[in-house]
């Protein structure tokens, strides 16, 4: 049988692209293991990611999260590692061409995630370490990798033949180097996680003190229990999560400080958990919102919040509210990782809720949370009140300083606008004829629900019967029992709140303080015989 020609040409260029490949394996594992030594945001793949998000703009961020949820994280990293893995083949192939120019691309890579990690707040120069010594092993593992796989062409062989592949002793080294570069990354994550032990330590062991404001219990009445309707306090494993950081903080409680400073702050105050703790505690229901909510989206929950009031310890520091002649108009919360939110001082200072939480229904924040300490201030979207990790709060003025959101296009006040979802029935479902319960939660927060109304195919208003208020801070369920009759539908919600406000049917997007717009659910209800409305019966 005639040899094929260009068998050694396409057997090089896969050996390359193997080359690429498992050299930029090496590297990741090797960054995660030197990752030990900086910390968790300091890795490639999240320094990168990180700085993706800093750099997206905000019709594409917003985009994300409609398109991915809470999941929008994982779905960065998994698109970073994807091109990292196309990039990598390619700087394989180009190895094989030319060694040096294969070896400079994968030392830029390197670069990149150095840069990236440098960029992000709170770095020190250690968050450089995991980028490049990942780009050296991975630069080294090329160059042994494309060496062994040529060996010089045999003299009165063709040209075409220039570079042979020596497959076995090949594929025993990309083996040997898999095996290896997959047991450093075992070890890196196990270091991690060991670094992070302290801090899940200091979770499982510590006790919350009983709040000297406790919550009254949940009025009866204020959880419908209607099918398909969530609870009434959002479980912690299901409350949502929003938020920039693609690697969740693991704080150790028994080294967190909160340090408090700025503009007339008479007292500057740094607290440690302990001392925190030992103040009187309150408990609160309030429910949180995100801004990135669309109309009828799931980015909201409630649950029961304890912690320390928070005017009362900015009046421990001397801070006065602008109504009083204070110079500070706003609270930059910052972090642990770097990420700062703006509140209006106005707003905490004003007898309401505002917590430092310590606690999520009943039990110690959770990691995904915040623990140990995050802010909660009813009545403002989380983008302006709800900073978790938190670490540092700095009083200054809204012309002085731009927090992070507000950079990227957002407003820089944001109450919660008035809210209405239907839950049940779901989007195009098909429904049995005659009564049918719709229900749903409506929201605003510090101004209370006072009614709930539905329509149908654009008909006149209903009124729905409400749940038991909790407060002016959480959502009120709500349900209407509705006549179904056969055929295609379109059920719409409006809320009207505490002070006699209507919900708009104005719609607008998220951007930027929040949607409005009213939501509408389309259902079909089946005729007599089972086939859907509208259509004729068997």
């Amino acid at each position: 049988m005639e040899a094929d020609p260009n068998r050694p040409v396409r057997s090089r260029r896969v050996r390359g692209a193997v080359a690429g490949l498992v050299a930029a394996f090496a590297g990741l594992a090797v960054a995660q293991l030197v990752t030990a030594v900086a910390r968790p945001e300091a890795a490639p793949v999240t320094a990168v990611g990180g700085a993706a998000v800093d750099l997206t703009p905000t019709a594409v961020r917003e985009w994300a999260i409609g398109l991915f949820g809470s999941a929008d994280k994982a779905a960065l990293a998994l698109g970073i590692v994807l091109v990292l893995a196309v990039a990598a083949g390619l700087t394989g192939l180009l190895a094989v061409r030319s060694l040096p120019a294969g070896v400079a691309v994968t030392a830029a890579f390197g670069l990149v995630g150095a840069a990236a990690a440098l960029s992000r707040p709170e770095a020190s120069w250690r968050d450089a370490l995991p980028s490049l010594a990942g780009a050296l092993a991975s630069a080294g593992v090329l160059w042994l990798l494309v060496t062994a796989a040529r060996r010089p062409r045999p003299a009165g062989a063709p040209a075409e033949g220039a570079w042979t592949v020596d497959r076995r002793g090949f594929g025993r080294l990309v083996g040997a180097v898999v095996a290896g570069s997959a047991l450093a990354g075992l070890v890196g994550r196990r270091l991690g996680a060991h670094g992070s032990a302290g801090a899940t330590a200091s979770r499982a062991s510590l006790v919350l003190p009983p709040p000297a404001v406790p919550a009254p219990p949940v009025p009866a009445g204020a959880d419908l229990r209607v099918p398909g309707l969530g609870p009434f306090i959002t479980p912690a494993r299901d409350f949502y999560r929003v938020d920039t950081a693609l690697v969740v903080p693991r704080v150790d409680a028994d080294t967190w400080r909160l340090r408090i400073h700025g503009e007339g702050v008479s007292r500057p105050l740094t607290l440690d958990l302990r001392e925190l703790l030992a103040r009187p505690l309150a408990e609160h229901d309030v429910t949180l919102t995100c801004v990135s909510n669309e109309v009828g989206g799931p980015y909201a929950g409630n649950a029961r919040w304890l912690g320390a009031p928070l005017a009362e310890l900015l009046r421990e520091a001397g801070v006065r509210p602008p109504s009083e002649g204070g110079p500070a108009d706003q609270i930059v919360a910052r972090s642990v990782d770097g990420m700062t939110l703006g509140t209006p001082v106005e707003t905490v200072m004003d007898g309401r809720a505002a917590l430092l939480a310590v606690g999520m229904n009943g039990a110690p924040l959770p990691f995904a949370h915040g623990f140990p300490v995050r802010m909660v201030v009813p009545g403002l979207y989380g983008y302006v009140s709800a900073c978790k990790w938190l670490t540092e709060l700095r009083l200054t003025t809204f012309a002085a300083y731009d927090a992070y959101w507000v950079r990227r296009s957002w407003a820089a006040r944001a109450p919660v606008k008035t809210q209405s979802r239907i839950d049940t029935p779901r989007p195009y479902a098909g429904l049995a004829p005659g009564r049918v319960a719709v229900a749903g939660v409506a929201w605003a927060q510090h101004r209370g629900i006072s009614r709930v109304e539905v329509r149908v195919d654009g008909g006149p208003w209903r009124e729905a019967r409400l749940g038991t208020a909790d407060g002016a801070d959480t959502w009120r369920q709500w349900v209407w029992v509705w006549d179904a009759a056969p055929g295609p539908h379109t059920l719409e919600v409006r809320a009207t709140d505490g002070t006699g406000a209507v919900q708009t049917d104005v719609r607008s997007g998220t951007v930027p303080d929040g949607a409005t717009g009213l939501h509408r659910v389309d259902v079909r209800v089946k005729a007599l015989g089972g086939t859907p409305g509208g259509a004729p019966g068997p």
